[in-house]
């Protein structure tokens, strides 16, 4: 061990080698990904309290129906549309024109007028070859002029049974041929396709053919839409959806990635990508990608109805109103500066510490969490990153803010190295204190000398993995002169805390908190097993970081104690698959922050394998869920393949809007691991953050469900966190363009969220 000591020093002092900095770019097997500019969903919705049946569009302007009135679109709200006419069962755009279908006739839209064109109780309308041609139940006709003529011909629609072929080419009928009951019609290839209940028909004009499809079949004898998408032809049914190309059929189902196999209706994007109604959700495919649109977020109900499709807008009727999707052109840097601006706006910030928000009166409020640190952390870490990426003095006092609220967390009280959970302002803050604790047990709340102030106790190991990675960032990479002094004084002290008291945290009561543990009486006992692997990381972590920022033997002897412990062996397997009890989201997330902080300092070959090792474990379970955060680090300390180009996709599927709003996956159709993947876990599939919720830094892409109702509005900080440690090692590089309007965002001048904090200073502590 004193050898490695002699190593290590000799590394930091004779080199001045920054064992932060990101791989040389011939030491990894990965490659860069390029920032590029993609579209951005924003969601917006429109509550209407019933039904809406069908919508449509005419340039920008949107139709809507409910109970067969039409209603016009501005901003949020409908009203209804002027002269337009009565009993209108659908909209359909077409060719830049609108139609209504009624029960008495068809009408098309002109911008002021609502012009009646057919008697007809029209009931599907198709552009074919370069005419409009629209259907009843029984026939169809074509537009000529200004009516409507069937094409019905003379002496009846023929059959395609060869069998009722005559010598002449005739047919005798004892029966009619029905065209009909025809449900839609569409133009596919230059000829006439017939939706029929349950069954798809070609018409020539004559013959009505029910026998052209060679392979496949319909899933199901409930079909309700039809849509012509280049060389293929879609068809919706409620036991999937059909793919139709040229005398074949295909059908997609759960098991193809169709996330809700009871589909209602279709319509044509405008990026070669087709929209598909649910009765639980909008699903968009783009490519081989299906993207799963559901309520709240996206929508005010789940049943679809009908979709219009605009200039990258997308307009989804469901059972209780509108959602309007609409595409804006972002890079990655842009959202993170949206992200940034969101934590002003929406007053997240206060005393230099991170807050969800939440409703309390219809106001939002801070919450003063249970783990003020741990959150504040991942924000701390995310300006660290920037700094060294950009020099942007604005992201530097970011993380000095940061910063100085983690020193008051331990500064709060008169004990050294003891960290509290949170502190709560006696005479400003609208939260309450609150009354539970680690493990159910009542939380331990105590007031300061100065009554300015009340500190939350019990702290956790979470709370300390979080204080050694951030604060130990900041020291490599913003600090200098005091500031860098004081992180080092901020880990030692910690690191000294924990060690003289035997391996725990005593609390102010002078007795141990829930959590708080890294001795061998609790993780080599059956009380405390389960948290052997990753505690023991945490504890090699605490001695490795503590003595690589001060040089100090203690903790380097600390060190090899717990490696004649077993810590190490114990680290090799610390990421827990079984039994379900013992799994948690957040475990995951300490460990990570553990290897991020003794992967920087470890430089001895044979200590650096165990921790390897385990990464290597603990990465192959966790890459099926395509996080950036478990991706990043594991291949800034090993140099291999990471998956940049997932990780991309991950962190251009968040959402923008940061309200919680709940989400539900369990009931999809698509829930698989995906090929070349494997779940150690038990998860079925790993949901997009499109189809979650914002979240900080404890992410579980393969939970399901969740959320809380819109009651809360996250902070999202685990996005800026991911994006800018991939700026930082490299993984993502700076976007090409210089176009401000496509790599950062203007302040809007609106305070959105909590009121500004308006009670006592923190202390100043240099």
């Amino acid at each position: 061990m004193r050898s490695f000591t002699i190593l290590f020093l000799l590394i930091v002092l004779l080199t001045g080698k920054n064992l932060a900095q990101s791989p040389d770019d011939n030491s990894h097997l990965w490659r860069p990904a390029p920032d590029e500019v993609y579209l951005q969903e924003v969601s917006q919705i429109v509550k209407t309290g019933k039904a809406v049946k069908s919508i449509g569009l005419y340039g920008k302007e949107c139709f809507a129906i409910m109970d067969n009135q039409v209603f016009s679109l501005k901003g949020e709200s409908l009203s209804p549309a002027k002269n337009a006419p009565k009993e209108v069962e659908r909209l359909v755009s077409l060719d830049g024109q609108l139609w209504a279908l009624t029960s008495n006739g068809l009408y098309k839209y002109t911008g002021n007028n609502w012009n009646k064109i057919g008697d007809q109780p029209f009931v599907d309308i198709c552009m074919h070859q370069g005419d409009v041609y629209a259907a009843t139940v029984e026939e169809i006709f074509k537009l000529d002029g200004d009516k409507f003529i069937s094409i019905k011909p003379k002496d009846g629609y023929y059959s395609s049974d060869i069998t009722m072929v005559m010598e002449d080419g005739s047919q005798l009928h004892a029966d009619p041929v029905r065209l009909g009951p025809i449900f839609r019609i569409e133009s596919y290839s230059g000829t006439l396709y017939v939706l029929r209940p349950g069954e798809l028909v070609q018409f020539d004009g004559k013959i009505v053919n029910t026998d052209f499809i060679d392979w496949g079949r319909l899933p199901s004898g409930t079909t309700r839409d039809l849509m012509s998408f280049g060389s293929r032809m879609y068809i919706t049914t409620d036991r999937g959806l059909t793919e139709v190309r040229g005398a074949s059929m295909k059908n997609y189902k759960g098991e193809d990635g169709l996330p809700v196999e009871n589909t209602t209706c279709l319509a044509s994007g405008f990026a070669n990508d087709i929209w598909i109604g649910t009765e639980r959700g909008a699903v968009r495919k783009l490519d081989d990608e299906w993207q799963y649109f559901g309520a709240e977020h996206w929508l005010p109900e789940n049943h679809v109805n009908d979709i219009a499709v605009g200039e990258k807008m997308v307009y989804i009727a469901t059972d209780g109103g509108i959602g309007i999707i609409s595409y804006e052109p972002y890079t990655l840097q842009k959202k993170a500066a949206f992200y940034e601006r969101h934590l002003d706006e929406w007053g997240h910030k206060r005393l230099g510490f991170i807050h969800t928000l939440y409703k309390k009166d219809n106001e939002w409020i801070r919450e003063v969490s249970d783990n003020d640190g741990a959150h504040t952390a991942t924000y701390l870490a995310a300006m660290c990153f920037k700094y060294k990426v950009t020099g942007d003095e604005k992201a530097r006092q970011e993380a000095e803010e940061s910063f100085n609220a983690m020193l008051f967390l331990d500064r709060v009280n008169d004990i050294d190295g003891l960290i509290a959970r949170s502190i709560w302002s006696t005479t400003a803050d609208k939260d309450e204190k609150g009354k539970s604790g680690s493990g159910g047990l009542p939380a331990r709340w105590y007031p300061t000398e100065d009554g300015k102030w009340y500190w939350k106790g019990d702290v956790s190991s979470d709370e300390i993995i979080a204080h050694f990675y951030s604060v130990s960032l900041f020291h490599d990479l913003v600090a200098t002169g005091k500031e860098k002094e004081l992180a080092k004084e901020h880990l030692t002290r910690m690191a000294a805390y924990i060690m003289d008291n035997g391996w725990k945290i005593i609390d102010k009561d002078g007795t141990p908190t829930r959590w708080g543990r890294w001795d061998p009486e609790y993780l080599l006992r059956p009380y405390g097993y389960s948290d052997r692997g990753v505690n023991g990381l945490e504890a090699l972590t605490f001695m490795q970081t503590a003595y690589a920022v001060s040089g100090q033997e203690k903790f380097s002897n600390g060190y090899q104690q717990l490696v004649d412990w077993g810590y190490l062996n114990n680290v090799l397997k610390q990421k827990n698959t079984f039994p379900p009890s013992s799994l948690a989201p957040w475990d995951d997330n300490l460990a990570n922050e553990a290897y991020a902080t003794v992967l920087r300092y470890t430089t001895d070959p044979h200590l650096r394998s165990y921790y390897l090792r385990s990464i290597e474990r603990f990465y192959e379970i966790k890459r099926m869920e395509h996080i950036p955060w478990f991706n990043f680090t594991y291949g800034a300390y090993t140099g291999n393949d990471c998956e940049i180009d997932q990780c991309v996709k991950h962190l251009r599927a968040w959402t923008l809007d940061c309200t919680e709003y709940n989400y539900r996956n369990s009931h999809r159709d698509d829930l698989f691991v995906e090929a070349g993947y494997t779940s150690y876990e038990g998860g079925l599939k790993a949901i997009s953050p499109r189809e979650l919720s914002v979240s900080r830094g404890s992410r579980r892409a393969i939970s399901l469900d969740g959320g809380v109702g819109g009651r809360r509005i996250m902070e999202p900080t685990g996005f800026l966190k991911d994006y800018w440690m991939g700026r930082y090692y490299g993984f993502i590089e700076a976007p090409k363009t210089t176009d401000p309007e496509l790599i950062t965002v203007k302040p809007t001048g609106k305070y959105l969220g909590a009121a500004p904090y308006d009670g006592p200073g923190r202390p100043v502590f240099y």
